[in-house]
């Protein structure tokens, strides 16, 4: 096992590691993790090869590139010292290339007349060949860790480039050149790293339940997948003037031989066919703001249930009933009957519906809201046939949201406790909570209204 240093891009903090552990398995690369925070940029870890190393980082999102780590140390004499001692039988192999060096400083500044004497520095190195400053052989950089003012040096690394990471990726499927989005796409740098976790890949079929505008179908076509997704607004599925559609931002990529079709349809009342086939299920479900979550079906079913139709009072014949609603769910302006229903209840649903869908080792990327640390959160949803890969983090103002990340466990290895058989009956005893208002089925629609209001000394803070 060798050592190299991935330069991290210094967002999302939290979901950097679970991506580069997630771009291992499903590259199927052993890796040990040496050393890696969250307030820094540079992580080092173990590799069997260079081979490996590009395969980790050649689709990373947060990894800008991966370097073959040359040495470290805190101060500069020391890493001269390491270099010489370590790596001095294979400066001939780069003698007559053409090279270029680097000068990488996270939280500090050099003028370009101290990053020239710094590179200078590392002189006895005797490489001989051309100096070219695009397309070089060999790209050699030396990285810099300052305190937070700037003013002392933490730690210092030299490193040899072995590839780049996919970052480029964020510009191309910017929300801002997209042809056909809304206030809910989510953003290119977090649907593509989405896709890595849920493991989009060549041959993969992923399906997002919550499909909107297609954000995250995108995402994991862009990785090679085929893609195929449903939303409840037929508004979003339609798109705007019969020119603007899901299907047109797959146009606008080259990416339509990858996208199977996108459909109105409710999870709760899904039309797929029932068994294990996905490799993977990515969403964003609505969080009820805006306005409350809602999903196909009646507000109040008894009342509907004791007014007769036309087929029950014996006014038309079976077929003629048939006849009608297909012809009225056909209609091109055909808006069906919604009713609210509870933020957990979808969770668990989604939970559901990912047990009994994902194939062995399938993965379920879902987004859900929660309050901040020092204000009540919601429970991380668990499910017996899932097991929760990571949890990542994004904090806004007063609230964040998490992606959580699981694994369909092989039914050898599920184990059904009694808390959950408990719950499953519970659910059951409640029904779907038909009939209620959408603030007492969400419970964080209505703490988000409240303004998260911070309990003092056991009482609710007034406005």
């Amino acid at each position: 096992m060798k050592e190299y240093l991935i330069r991290l891009a210094q967002v999302h903090e939290s979901f950097r590691k679970p991506e580069i552990l997630a771009l291992a398995a499903l590259a199927d690369v052993k890796i040990e993790v040496h050393s890696y925070s969250e307030f820094s940029p540079f992580c080092t870890v173990k590799l069997r090869d260079e081979t490996a190393a590009r395969a980790l980082i050649s689709r990373s999102i947060l990894g800008k590139g991966i370097f073959e780590l040359w040495a470290t140390g805190p101060t500069y004499p020391e890493l001269h010292a390491t270099i010489r001692q370590n790596t001095a039988a294979r400066w001939a192999d780069y003698q007559s290339c053409s090279f270029r060096f680097e000068v990488d400083a996270y939280q500090g500044k050099r003028s370009v007349a101290a990053q020239r004497e710094l590179i200078e520095s590392f002189s006895y190195l005797g490489f001989n060949g051309p100096i070219v400053m695009r397309g070089a052989d060999e790209t050699f950089c030396v990285f810099e860790e300052w305190d937070g003012s700037g003013t002392a040096l933490k730690q210092v690394w030299m490193g040899r480039l072995i590839a780049r990471g996919s970052r480029d990726a964020i510009t191309t499927y910017d929300l801002k050149k997209r042809c056909y989005i809304s206030t809910t796409s989510m953003d290119a740098e977090l649907a593509l790293v989405t896709a890595n976790l849920t493991f989009a890949a060549p041959g993969k079929l992923i399906y997002d339940p919550f499909a909107g505008t297609g954000s995250f179908l995108v995402a994991a076509a862009h990785f090679g997948a085929y893609v195929a997704g449903s939303d409840i607004d037929g508004r979003a599925v339609r798109g705007k003037d019969g020119k603007k559609d899901v299907k047109a931002n797959f146009k606008q990529y080259g990416l339509e031989g990858r996208l199977l079709d996108v459909w109105v349809a409710d999870l709760t009342n899904s039309p797929l066919r029932a068994g294990r086939w996905l490799d993977g299920i990515l969403c964003d479900p609505p969080y009820g703001v805006r306005e409350g979550l809602k999903v196909l079906g009646t507000r109040d079913r008894e009342r509907v249930k004791e007014e007769a139709t036309p087929f029950e009072r014996g006014a038309i014949t079976k077929a003629e009933k048939l006849i009608r609603d297909i012809n009225g769910n056909r209609q091109p302006h055909y808006i069906p009957p919604k009713r609210p229903y509870s933020f957990l209840a979808i969770r668990e649903d989604i939970l559901d519906f990912a047990s009994s869908s994902l194939v062995d080792n399938g993965r379920l990327s879902l987004w859900m809201p929660t309050a901040n640390e020092d204000l009540t959160e919601l429970s991380i949803p668990t499910h017996p046939c899932l097991e929760l890969v990571s949890v990542c983090v994004q904090a806004f103002n007063k609230w964040a949201r998490r992606l959580l990340t699981y694994r369909r466990l092989p039914d050898s290895e599920i184990v059904y406790s009694e808390e959950f058989l408990s719950r499953r009956m519970e659910k059951l005893g409640r029904g779907d909570f038909v009939g209620a208002k959408a603030d007492e089925l969400n419970d964080f629609r209505r703490k988000y209204f409240e303004g998260f209001k911070l309990p003092l000394n056991g009482f609710e803070a007034q406005p």
